[in-house]
């Protein structure tokens, strides 16, 4: 972590550009890509807020040229470069969703990344289909509860990793069948004898990659979303070879604006119904005020959180 406190300052209010959308935040969800950031790990892309935060919820200040569907004053919830630590942020209109009928601004701000990064790598480049296991590494975290619910809600069996029992009671909770946890039982034994898994969602890595190999079932894919536990391993990838496995792996951050507004208009045709309907909610850890992100950061990297944190402004 920085020795250098997150703190509030003063700076110029953004300005919508072409086809971009200035929002009055009224909350904004952290994640652990904030984190990297500001270890200097995960830099914003060219012409992108230095300021950490990647969604938000609030109302639409204003619009900027080439904007049609949004109006001033709509309760909006916005995918973000960088920027969502602060009073207003400035969108690309295309990553902007109407916040859901039903939920509040603060559940809100939890969609976007969470919602987009699960859909992106679970159903699309993992190819989860009714009657598939998932294993979650990672099940109470703010990506882990989100892809719990999807997944149920697609008509998937679930399994979920985590590293207490509180933790584990909130997988269950939401879903997942099995509940792991990693701390004390090997997810590998525990997994084959549950008869192994046809998509992994992995945000650890390192020591997990061979025994995520071992459980997959035939034509089975493992993606990867972050490497907490390192990026680099030693691999016997016959089974890889003898399963037909797929193993491939994204980021959102760095995708093209077009193809960040396909996958919002995804969301909203596929996981806002399953919103509408009760099959996904938001888990919310904790509220912050804004003048409190260095306590909420703190939080994160201590990995104490149990769903999402946001910070409200």
């Amino acid at each position: 972590m920085s020795d250098v406190p997150l703190r509030v300052d003063e700076v110029p209010c953004p300005r919508p550009g072409a086809q971009q959308v200035l929002i009055k935040t009224a909350a904004a969800g952290m994640n652990r890509p904030d984190l990297f950031q500001r270890l200097g790990l995960y830099p914003p892309p060219p012409g992108a807020s230095p300021i950490l935060g990647l969604e938000v919820a609030g109302h639409v200040a204003a619009v900027g040229e080439g904007v049609e569907r949004w109006r001033e004053g709509d309760a909006v919830c916005a995918l973000l470069p960088g920027g969502g630590y602060a009073e207003y942020a400035a969108a690309p209109s295309g990553s902007v969703m109407p916040a859901p009928q039903g939920l509040s601004l603060i559940e809100a701000a939890c969609i976007p990344e969470t919602t987009l990064t699960v859909w992106a790598n679970v159903f699309e480049s993992g190819a989860l289909k009714p009657g598939d296991t998932l294993l979650v590494h990672g099940g109470a975290s703010g990506i882990g509860v989100t892809a719990i619910q999807m997944a149920r809600a697609q008509g998937a069996r679930v399994f979920a990793t985590a590293g207490d029992d509180a933790k584990l009671a909130l997988c269950a909770s939401l879903g997942a069948e099995i509940a792991i946890h990693y701390k004390k039982d090997d997810f590998e034994a525990v997994v084959s004898a549950a008869g192994g898994v046809d998509v992994i969602l992995d945000m650890v890595g390192g020591p997990y990659i061979q025994k995520n190999i071992n459980i997959l079932n035939e034509h089975g894919r493992l993606v990867f979303i972050a490497f907490l536990g390192g990026a680099q391993a030693e691999l016997n990838l016959m089974r890889v070879m003898l399963k037909r496995l797929t193993i491939t792996g994204s980021t959102l951050r760095s995708r093209h604006d077009n193809e960040k507004a396909r996958l919002a208009r995804a969301v909203e045709t596929h996981v806002f119904p399953w919103i509408a309907d009760g099959r996904y909610k938001p888990v919310i850890d904790s509220l912050y005020p804004l003048e409190e992100a260095e306590a909420a950061m703190n939080r994160l990297q201590a990995m104490a959180h149990a769903g999402k944190i946001v910070l409200t402004v």
